[in-house]
């Protein structure tokens, strides 16, 4: 198994920025893609982030490219997700989550492991 937990979230004023934190333990595989979802009342939960651990390669949803990096620090087992010039749509609940092997972008049913979520508030 894998353990996945998160950190991070908050309210911010549209136009600032958070960063969230996905600490990793349990067992681990030589691959394996960390994804970032997100899910606001009454939405599905959509994908907006995923990345090769330990392969530096990355990929985003068009609605937070170019606001959104997702990197890692091996040395401490952790994903974060530093979101930059948020707007009020922005505003769900925040997930990490992690499959093995490398996939690029795809949908909540392919992950295996999950954090707890973490909410995000972007007031106008």
């Amino acid at each position: 198994q894998v353990q996945l937990v998160e950190s991070g979230g908050g309210l911010v004023q549209a136009g600032g920025s958070l960063r969230l934190s996905c600490a990793a333990s349990g067992r681990t595989f030589s691959t394996y893609t960390v994804g970032w979802f997100r899910q606001a009342p009454g939405k599905e939960r959509e994908p907006v982030a995923a990345m090769f651990w330990r392969g530096g390669v990355t990929f985003y949803s068009d609605s937070v490219k170019g606001r959104f990096i997702s990197s890692e620090d091996i040395s401490k087992n952790t994903v974060y997700l530093e979101m930059n010039s948020l707007k009020p749509e922005d505003t769900a609940v925040y997930y990490c989550a992690a499959r093995p092997g490398y996939y690029a972008l795809g949908p909540a049913k392919d992950y295996d492991y999950w954090g707890q979520g973490t909410q995000v508030t972007v007031s106008s």
